[in-house]
């Protein structure tokens, strides 16, 4: 099923709005269609997919591995089972180049996506700041030239490349925000924050809708919104946790043969 670009049009205009509405933007990312639409069922407004529990459920390892054409043919499934807007975690774009990557995007029926400013060929690097803003900019204006204004999500990965979150940590995040920012996107993303103390000084210091992993160190949603976090992701959470409840009645099974 094709969907129409005015359609498209429509829901990335919802998904933006979303970052800005009263309550912050809760996603308990998804991996397939059946979890795309039980995340729908529960009454998220929006879809996210997840790249690591992509990549699991298609038996690659995460870390942009799996080839670029299983992971938009995931998006695309997603895309299909559900009526929200859907956004994808695209990782730092498997080495398309701007035009390609958001056609393929499209196509698949995403209307949103993350990109993260790791450069996995170079060893899992962070990319030099001006230049994952200069091609923020032209996924921006690739965007604009085919006619769907996409929310773009620039993930900032200073904390995940550096384990930890010094001052000088926090500052570089906050230079990288600014400037991703600044280039077009719509949203940043400073994942694998621990402390309550750095989500607020980032979201201070950032100008524009941040968006934070729910990690369990961290406070509860209602903490989040008070520091007014506009977007909170589980990340590949969801698909681990119903992965060991899977496992624990694998093990009942062969134990007992109960479910």
């Amino acid at each position: 099923m094709t969907i129409l670009p005015s359609r498209l049009t429509d829901l990335a205009e919802q998904l933006r709005a979303l970052h800005h509405a009263d309550e912050p933007l809760v996603l308990p990312n998804a991996w397939d269609a059946a979890s795309a639409r039980a995340v729908e069922a529960a009454g998220f407004p929006a879809v996210a997919s997840t790249s690591s529990g992509v990549a699991v459920s298609l038996g690659w390892p995460d870390g942009e591995q799996m080839p670029a054409d299983e992971m938009f043919g995931a998006v695309a499934r997603m895309a299909r089972a559900v009526q929200v807007p859907v956004t994808a975690d695209i990782e730092a774009g498997y080495g398309l180049d701007a035009a390609t990557l958001v056609k393929r995007l499209l196509d698949a029926g995403a209307v949103g996506c993350n990109l993260e400013d790791t450069d996995h060929a170079a060893g899992k690097t962070l990319r030099d700041q001006d230049q994952q803003a200069q091609w923020l900019s032209e996924v921006r204006r690739a965007a604009r030239a085919l006619g769907v204004d996409i929310v773009l999500n620039a993930r900032v990965d200073v904390f995940v490349r550096r384990q930890t979150e010094t001052d000088a940590d926090i500052e570089e995040a906050l230079a990288r925000a600014r400037k991703y920012l600044a280039a077009g996107a719509d949203c940043v993303y400073p994942i694998l924050v621990h402390r309550e103390q750095t989500v607020a000084r980032l979201v201070q210091g950032i100008p524009g809708p941040v968006n934070i992993f729910a990690l369990p160190e961290l406070p509860p949603v209602p903490r989040l919104h008070d520091l007014s976090v506009r977007r909170i992701s589980f990340a590949g959470r969801l698909q681990r946790a119903a992965l060991a409840e899977l496992q624990a009645r694998l093990e009942r099974i062969k134990t007992d043969g109960t479910l």
